[in-house]
């Protein structure tokens, strides 16, 4: 545990302007972002007595080892650079609204030349359209079902895309008349994007102006007397009015707003949202939060939209900003907020609390569902955090460790008979698993060919991943930074953050835990390579699958837990874990390694190149229809290369006149 006043910054060091700030742990990790109006005022409020901080602000910074910031010019800057770090750093002391559940949302990819209409999840990628989030993927199906018999954009992925393109017909979509067939040339590209246009269009809310294009349209095909053509328009028109029906009129036309409700208390808040849009509740989501830091309700607030509406400076999908966003209290800076968001949107947006009218009327029934979700959470929460805390408690006391281990991480190796090794490391942290610091090694052995055994393989993963940690840990030295647009010192170390890139690094961060999969011979080769490093200050054991036993480095004896142990029970998750994550890039990297490709037989040429000739020409069999001339205008390609490429696969010398012609015997394709 640290003392704030080592670390504390020199009284006239610290601006007194906007900014941004961080704290650091003695590894390096940022453990919280935040903003001030005055960096010197509110970075001193820290550096109190820790007796009158809040339990979780004084745990933060005695916790902490090091403070830096950065200088903003406009408080809406600080806004913006503060919801940028927290996202790259993912602070564990900051307030993290998370999804109650994962929401699907309607999306249309309209980066791509062809677009496409799909169900997404997760994070928001830049140049797609989005509408929702939805309660069920199957409404958006239904949904979307009915929409493609008026606006029939496409549906396929892009495999099966390919394989219609090099086939020269469509899917059963295109049969049917429920995809427009961009693929064999029935609709333009450009005609198809001006389709799913106006597919946004609708689903924005814009619903009036297609039905009264379509009346008028079967109007005048009746008077010509084109009855079917008549009686398909009205088809459409009814199939356009059951799509909107399906979500309910609550506001008048035209309204265009985000609606939130807060319900909580001092420990934990639930929130939930009401989008609607062109009067018309269009989705639904919810977030909870704890309370990890002594904040008010209108931080909360301030805090949940600068990470709802985050995203949209990334994705560039301003429409994403309604013109009102109604919430239950102002947050502290509201003009700030409003400005954030307009820059955002593109145009202003009203950030304010509803007091009357039937918006009032539905911000309660937002706050009712709130409050539900706040009761459906507890109810379901007490016994997992109970449960993770008596998990990390037991494996504290099993292994005689100073402290519980918030950060696991288990190693596995997997390989088919010594061939295409691969080993996986996987991380928990608070007994949760962690994704994202998810790693899969390609085990090379002393000769480049794999190593010997599953102890030489184990003994070769620590190693490097500990190498890595030490190095990124000694790069890490003090240095003051300072910012590119201003003279004022960054203090402290520069922690475990790549500076070409600004990322955090990928080792940086050293377990309480390392758990591998076997017994004593893993163990005993993980403790040599940790041992060989001078790695003393983290613990290692193993979990053997026969009957489930701890085994310690150097104990000829193993620990045994309990059957019914919620420690054994974690300490099973994370190996299963392990093994799932290891077996599953082993068979990736052996399929890769099994699949044969005839561009292999060229010299020099490899996987980035043979992937720009796949791209460029599609297949190999049109690949062979080339000229030398085509091939070599690839960038990256010279006559010289594309010469060798056509002599492999026609197995004639290539020239200047024509594509040269393929052997009869060879097939029309070939895996690549």
């Amino acid at each position: 545990m640290a003392d704030p006043a080592s670390y504390r910054p020199a009284p006239g060091e610290i601006p007194d302007s906007p900014g941004v700030y961080r704290f650091s742990d003695e590894h390096g990790r940022v453990i919280y972002v935040g903003k001030a109006k005055s960096l010197r005022s509110r970075l001193s409020s820290y550096f109190q007595d820790v007796t009158g901080l809040h339990p979780r602000t004084r745990q933060m910074v005695t916790t902490a080892a090091s403070v830096q910031w950065t200088v903003v010019g406009t408080e809406v800057e600080a806004l913006a650079l503060e919801y940028s770090w927290i996202k790259e750093f993912d602070p564990r002391f900051n307030v993290k609204y998370r999804d109650d559940k994962s929401y699907p949302y309607l999306a249309v990819t309209m980066a791509d030349e062809v677009p496409r209409v799909q169900v997404m999840r997760g994070a928001k990628r830049p140049g797609t359209r989005y509408f929702g989030p939805y309660a069920h993927a199957w409404a958006i199906r239904e949904t979307v079902d009915l929409l493609l018999r008026v606006f029939p954009v496409r549906t396929c992925s892009a495999g099966v895309y390919r394989r219609s393109q090099q086939q020269g017909r469509p899917c059963l979509l295109g049969y049917i008349d429920k995809c427009s067939a961009p693929c064999v040339g029935r609709i333009s590209p450009e005609d198809h994007h001006r389709l799913a246009e106006d597919f946004c269009t609708f689903m924005a809310g814009d619903t009036g102006r297609f039905t009264r294009r379509m009346t008028a349209a079967m109007k005048a095909a009746a008077a010509t007397e084109d009855y079917e053509r008549a009686a398909r328009l009205r088809d459409d028109i009814a199939t356009l009015e059951r799509a909107t029906e399906r979500n309910a009129v609550v506001l008048k036309d035209g309204t265009d707003a985000d609606i939130y409700a807060l319900a909580g208390d001092e420990l934990e808040a639930a929130v939930q949202v009401f989008h609607v849009r062109d009067g018309r509740i269009r989705g639904q989501r919810g977030w909870v939060v704890e309370r990890v830091e002594d904040v008010t309700d209108a931080e909360l607030v301030e805090r949940l939209l600068t990470q709802v509406y985050g995203a949209v400076d990334q994705s560039g999908d301003g429409t994403a900003v309604p013109r009102e966003v109604l919430v239950p209290v102002l947050p502290p800076e509201p003009d700030e907020m409003e400005a954030w968001l307009a820059g955002l949107r593109g145009h202003r947006v009203s950030v304010r609390v509803p007091q009357r009218g039937e918006k009032h009327e539905l911000a309660q029934t937002v706050a009712r569902n709130a409050e539900h979700a706040l009761a459906l959470h507890r109810t379901r929460r007490a016994g997992d955090l109970t449960t993770r805390s008596q998990a990390l408690q037991e494996i504290q006391e099993a292994l005689d460790l100073a402290s519980a281990p918030l950060r696991i991480e288990c190693y596995d190796v997997s390989h088919n008979q010594g061939t295409y090794q691969a080993a996986s490391m996987v991380v928990f942290e608070d007994g949760l698993p962690r994704k994202g610091e998810y790693r899969v090694f390609t085990v090379r052995g002393p000769d480049g060919e794999g190593a010997v055994d599953d102890t030489a393989a184990m003994r070769e993963v620590i190693s490097r991943r500990f190498r890595r940690y030490l190095a990124d840990r000694d790069a890490a030295g003090d240095i003051e930074l300072a910012d590119a647009g201003d003279e004022e010192p960054h203090r402290g170390r520069s922690g475990p953050v790549d500076e070409a890139t600004g990322r955090p690094r990928r080792f940086a961060y050293p377990p309480n835990l390392v758990v591998v999969d076997g017994g004593p011979p893993q163990v005993a080769a993980a403790a040599a390579a940790m041992a060989e490093l001078g790695i003393d200050d983290v613990a290692l054991c193993g979990l053997a699958k026969r009957l489930e036993e701890v085994w310690l480095p150097g104990e000829a004896y193993p620990v045994i837990l309990p059957r019914s142990s919620q420690g054994l029970y974690l300490l099973q998750r994370v190996r299963d874990e392990a093994h799932r994550f290891a077996i599953t890039a082993h068979r990736r990297r052996r399929s890769k390694g099994m699949t044969v490709s005839v561009l292999d037989q060229v010299p020099g040429l490899g996987p980035s190149r043979q992937s720009a000739l796949l791209a460029a020409f599609g297949s190999v069999r049109k690949l062979r229809e080339a000229t030398l001339d085509e091939v070599a205008a690839i960038p990256g390609f010279g006559p010289t290369t594309a010469a060798a490429v056509l002599q492999a696969l026609t197995g004639e010398v290539a020239s200047h006149d024509g594509p040269q012609d393929a052997p009869a015997d060879r097939p029309g394709r070939i895996e690549a």
